[in-house]
């Protein structure tokens, strides 16, 4: 009755309103000016062509324009990054090919008319604008990364190895410019502004791309990595200081009126260490925890950053320097950096810096390069920046009694330079230093030594591979080891109490926690604090089931495949997963795009065209645990959890001879006093396979009472709900799956184990 009474209530209120604002249209329309109301009928439009119009008006509003040039910016860099990820690049190669792409070197030569809708002439202002605001971010952050105490310990050996590797590839730079001035300098650029400016181009090392290869080889935590890391850092603030220097004498057009500008830039960074850095340490120890991070605080710090940009861009030596110089003088608290890093980075990187990469594809003109003489000059560019960056700080790592394996590393990823490099390209294109063709080989040259540097890592170790001291107590393996690949925290302390049931307590336990993240989630300065919050729980679960755990933690550009090389190579028993379920499974975008089914990856692709496997994925589990399952050469558990709170009741069901090896487990489980075991036998193979019976009668010596047979035919709901754990074969359970076995709605946890 309620209901009927709501709903009438409505109708009638709904009903009387629109009648009265009808009326009210009516009446209003008798007011219209008669000129205006003969003008509107003059134009013949029936109600569909009005529509088309104000859509395509609609269509070509500059803020539309905008939005969706974000949006195929944002798809099209997180496309190429991916796919640049998967043949092991770092993503930054990925974002730079996609500028390219949808710029005038691809897109726009090949579909011209769609260019010219979706990047206009007259739009590129507001998407150069909006790419500086994430520039700004960016350095900003980049300036907060640099850890000034890690500088300060590793300082002499890092100032001798970053400014060798400036001054070789300035000086070549410098000397290049030499035989290029005449043919592809500006007509309005003196020599002393143009080659100032190809020296350093040729000497930045990108430090953020750095850092993240660093990472993803596992050297973070060492020597070496630490070394490197230090000396990016160093060159990274030298070079942004002979860069101010630079654009300051272009843009005063002489030496000795450009140190006016010098001199208000040393002025401005003296006011930024003595004055605004001391209090700015104040806040960041008062609100160093992440609630203690209002909009108040936050708008403070933006607006220092602003601010500092601000002034850097008037005193004439840009504003990316200011953010920079911002990002440096932020409380050294690295828990602060860390929570301030959190705030700004996604947007900064994922929403913001994508339209940079873009924008610096449209001016991008490699078309421009269409003869060999042009050729040649590039070579000429990327051998000058090879030779410069790559042997300077080698030979100055080997001076500084660096191995000569450690050397040639170091040397390699002082090479990369990625982002940093377009940064410092556009300044010089946007002041008037680089021509359009001396722009495009730059371009080049950053991919060319940005691409190199994964390859050249991979020949120094398979050439020069790390001397391990013979340790026999690792190569002896007694006991059994189990890795426990974890994603999230939670899921891990559920997958410890299984490894725990697995182990038998008075045998030698190895455990080592396994956690690889994507390295794209983490920077340098936050990496340690992520390790720690995701092993802590662990760690704690461990002690509390008394079950010692080794941690193994890796920044990845590949999970499948370092997970897989992981677990071949790791001299493990046993790799026990979790199995997790994609966000889009049971949604219509799920069925349509076959998001938990069909989805194809380049490995199915790969395996496809050898005639290894069928194009689209038609197993029980997603494709990236089959294509683990189907790669790792040691057993694989898949634990699916359905709650799992404790191991004391496990059944093992026995379907057929390929069953038997459970019964391995089986004996290990029952060596601890908690759990009685329960075998199912449906099909009496206990009777027919003397291997089974034999195992049967181990674990009856062994464990006594700890051992049920059942050999019901039928899994009842009753007696599966009785139990926490049941260990089933891959093969059983594939079976299982395919013929929709009524039993498996009401199955507790599940571990799915392949021989």
């Amino acid at each position: 009755m309620k209901n009927i009474r709501n709903v009438l209530f409505y109708t009638i209120t709904i009903g009387a309103l629109s009648a009265l604002l009808y009326w009210f249209m009516i009446q209003g329309q008798l007011l219209e000016n008669p000129v205006l109301a003969s003008a509107q009928k003059s134009q013949n439009l029936s109600s569909f062509d009005q529509f088309t119009e104000t859509l395509l008006h609609d269509l070509t509003n500059p803020l539309a324009i905008l939005l969706l040039q974000i949006i195929t910016i944002i798809l099209t860099a997180r496309i190429f990054g991916w796919f640049c990820r998967k043949i092991g690049q770092p993503s930054v190669i990925g974002e730079i090919a996609a500028g390219i792409f949808l710029g005038p070197s691809v897109v726009g030569m090949f579909f011209p008319e769609f260019s010219g809708f979706l990047f206009p002439a007259k739009s590129l202002g507001n998407l150069q604008f909006l790419s500086q605001i994430g520039l700004i971010l960016f350095m900003f952050i980049i300036g907060m990364e640099l850890d000034l105490k890690v500088l300060k310990t590793k300082a002499q050996e890092a100032i001798v190895i970053s400014h060798a590797s400036i001054v070789l590839p300035f000086s070549l730079g410098v000397g290049l410019a030499l035989f290029i001035y005449q043919d592809f300098a500006p007509d309005n650029i003196n020599f002393l502004s143009f080659a100032l400016f190809i020296g350093i181009a040729l000497s930045i090392t990108a430090f953020p791309v750095l850092a993240r290869i660093v990472q993803e080889r596992g050297l973070s935590k060492t020597r070496l990595g630490m070394m490197v890391i230090t000396c990016a850092a160093t060159d990274d603030i030298t070079a942004w200081c002979i860069l101010a220097a630079v654009i300051a004498i272009v843009k005063a057009g002489s030496f000795v009126s450009s140190i006016y500008t010098m001199i208000l830039a040393i002025t401005y960074v003296l006011f930024m260490v003595y004055a605004i850095k001391p209090v700015l340490k104040k806040i960041g120890d008062h609100y160093n925890y992440k609630e203690g991070l209002t909009k108040p605080v936050v708008g403070v710090f933006f607006l220092m950053l602003i601010g500092s940009a601000y002034c850097t861009e008037v005193i004439g030596i840009h504003a990316l320097f200011g953010a920079f110089m911002a990002g440096v003088i932020m409380p050294d608290n690295i828990n602060f950096r860390n929570i301030f890093i959190e705030k700004v980075e996604d947007v900064s990187m994922v929403l913001l810096l994508p339209l940079f990469f873009v924008f610096t594809g449209l001016r991008t003109q490699i078309g421009l390069i269409n003869d060999p003489y042009l050729w040649q000059i590039t070579g000429w560019i990327i051998a000058a920046a090879v030779v410069g960056k790559f042997i300077g700080s080698a030979m100055a790592a080997r001076f500084v009694k660096q191995s000569w394996r450690d050397s040639l590393i170091i040397g390699s990823l002082m090479n990369t330079r990625g982002l940093m490099e377009l940064v410092v390209l556009n300044i010089g294109y946007d002041i008037g230093v680089l021509s359009p063709e001396i722009f495009a080989m730059m371009v080049i040259m950053a991919l060319a030594t940005t691409c190199m540097t994964g390859p050249a890592l991979d020949l120094i170790d398979r050439f020069m591979p790390v001397e391990l001291e013979a340790k026999e107590d690792q190569n002896k393996n007694s006991g059994f080891s189990v890795a426990m690949a974890f994603a999230s925290p939670l899921g891990a302390r559920k997958m410890l109490k299984v490894t725990k049931a697995l182990l038998a307590p008075e045998a030698e336990q190895q455990v080592t926690a396994l956690h690889l993240t994507p390295s794209s989630y983490l920077n340098h300065t936050n990496t340690e604090e992520y390790e720690q919050e995701t092993f802590h729980p662990v760690l704690d679960e461990a002690r509390n089931l008394q079950l010692p755990v080794t941690t193994l933690f890796k920044p990845s550009q590949d999970i499948e495949h370092d997970l897989i090389q992981t677990a071949n190579h790791g001299n493990y028993d046993l790799l026990l997963m979790g199995i997790g379920h994609s966000v889009f499974e049971g949604t219509l975008i799920g069925k349509v795009l076959g998001i938990t089914t069909k989805i194809i990856s380049p490995v199915r692709l790969l395996d496809t065209i050898t005639g290894k496997d069928k194009l689209f994925h038609q197993d029980i589990f997603d494709e990236r645990t089959s294509h683990i399952i189907r790669s790792v050469k040691i057993p694989v558990a898949l634990l699916i959890d359905k709650n799992l709170t404790k191991v004391q009741q496990v059944f093992i069901p026995l379907f057929n001879a390929g069953d038997v090896f459970l019964l391995d487990f089986a004996l290990r489980m029952s060596a601890n006093a908690d759990i009685q075991i329960t075998i199912i036998d449906p099909s009496g193979l206990l009777d027919s396979n003397w291997q089974a019976r034999q195992s049967i009668e181990v674990i009856e010596t062994s464990a006594q009472n700890k051992l049920k047979l059942h050999t019901e035919n039928a899994l009842e709901k009753d007696f599966l709900q009785q139990h926490d754990l049941m260990i089933i074969s891959y093969s059983s359970w594939k079976q299982a799956v395919e013929s929709h076995s009524l039993w498996l709605s009401f199955s507790p946890s599940v571990l799915v184990i392949r021989k």
